[in-house]
């Protein structure tokens, strides 16, 4: 198995994990609404990092494209889980008015979780479309 491929599978099923134990305390948070929200998109951008490993053989990439691919595909899976969570702790609404409705983080706390969904966001998309690329590039060949 490829370093890359083991890497993808390893950080998608610990961010499973993550949503897994994130859902247990959704009556904790100050949103929980949006802690549902972290539950359910840890688990579904785990899945997504473990779908593009088992894709990795099929990709026909750079070097530094399938690095950007990796580090993209991760860390926005983290960044969107992390801004999910802090927003249902904090109760911050700013990012996402209609589950954080209701509640006012301070602007720091608004500004923090605006970043990581940004971030995410923009890492997500970058990842769809070198994943698109890859597969592509493997039709040609």
């Amino acid at each position: 198995m490829d370093d890359a491929q083991r890497r993808l599978f390893w950080h998608g099923m610990l961010l499973v994990l993550i949503g897994l134990l994130t859902g247990a305390f959704l009556s904790s948070y100050t949103t929980p609404r949006l802690g549902l929200s972290a539950h359910v998109g840890a688990i579904m951008n785990g899945t997504l990092i473990v779908a593009i490993g088992a894709l990795w053989k099929h990709l026909v990439l750079s070097p530094r494209a399938a690095t950007a691919l990796v580090w993209s595909t991760v860390v926005s899976g983290y960044a969107n889980w992390a801004g999910l969570f802090f927003a249902a702790v904090f109760g911050t609404s700013r990012s996402t008015p209609m589950l954080g409705a209701g509640h006012v983080g301070t602007p720091l706390q608004e500004g923090f979780v605006e970043v990581l969904l940004v971030a995410g966001a923009i890492g997500v998309v970058a990842a769809c479309v070198l994943v698109l690329v890859g597969l592509g590039k493997g039709r040609r060949t």
